[in-house]
């Protein structure tokens, strides 16, 4: 672990190790909403992927598994020997990722909103979107992703949050978010999945396209030891719109493990 990086992280609450993993652009606040709710049972810990939020950057060409081990350093640095890991949309990749990789310190993992198993074509229309990004401009591309992750009742009536939302996506520097929307692009589950034998939560939200339900399925059913959750209505952004109902079944999952 030569690659690895001191993260920015925050611990709360009390009982087994929990800890929440964002996706791209994003920070330990996309949680903010659901923290309270899970602190009363387990010592959460949030951070900041290496390059956003507080974290420092060494470089942008970094890979999924120097996501892993920085994840892997900050568990070292709270002492929790074994520990819960769920993440959300890239953080859904390296849950999983991180079990398949440290399968000891590892309890059960949630996989949120995330996808595996895509088409070539699937894949295609991620990849075409970073090159827009990069030949356009972040912000002007960004505006047309917004109805991709949130319903349209929820951006009439909590602009702030949307705004907010993307005004982070705007503050990460753009090499580090186009080198993580990549690791989300490239990163391919599928072959793998079946290796994780420990306990998964499998949630998405009906009408996320990106993460869709028939891509969970598929993932829920590579794994040994899966529940599948799709949550009605919802798209992408499922901890910032449906906290209540994301954080109920993540407690009815890993308090009945």
């Amino acid at each position: 672990m030569n690659n690895n990086l001191d993260c920015h992280f925050t611990q709360t609450g009390e009982g087994p190790g929990l800890f929440l993993i964002h996706g791209i652009g994003a920070a330990e606040d996309a949680w903010r909403f659901i923290v309270p709710k899970l602190t009363k049972y387990f010592t959460v810990i949030t951070y900041d992927l290496r390059g956003h939020g507080k974290s420092p950057v060494t470089n942008n060409n970094f890979t999924l598994n120097d996501l892993i081990d920085d994840l892997e350093k900050i568990r070292e640095k709270t002492k929790i020997e074994k520990a819960h890991f769920i993440g959300h949309s890239l953080g859904g990749m390296i849950a999983p990722a991180y079990a398949n990789k440290f399968p000891d310190n590892t309890i059960s993992v949630g996989l949120l909103s995330t996808v595996a198993d895509r088409s070539t074509k699937d894949k295609q229309k991620v990849l075409d979107i970073i090159k827009k990004m990069e030949l356009e401009s972040i912000p002007e591309i960004l505006s047309t992703l917004t109805n991709r992750w949130f319903t349209d009742d929820f951006i009439k009536k909590n602009k702030s949050i949307v705004d907010q939302r993307i005004q982070q996506v705007t503050d990460t520097n753009p090499e580090v978010f186009l080198n993580v929307f990549k690791i989300y692009a490239e990163t391919e589950m599928i072959s793998w999945l079946k290796e994780i034998k420990k306990p998964c939560l499998v949630l998405t939200g009906e009408n996320d396209l990106g993460c869709s339900p028939e891509h969970n399925k598929k993932i829920s059913s590579e794994l040994i030891n899966s529940k599948l959750v799709i949550l009605p209505n919802v798209k992408h952004s499922i901890l910032l719109e449906e906290p209540d109902q994301t954080s109920s079944n993540i407690l009815k999952f890993l308090l009945n493990l």
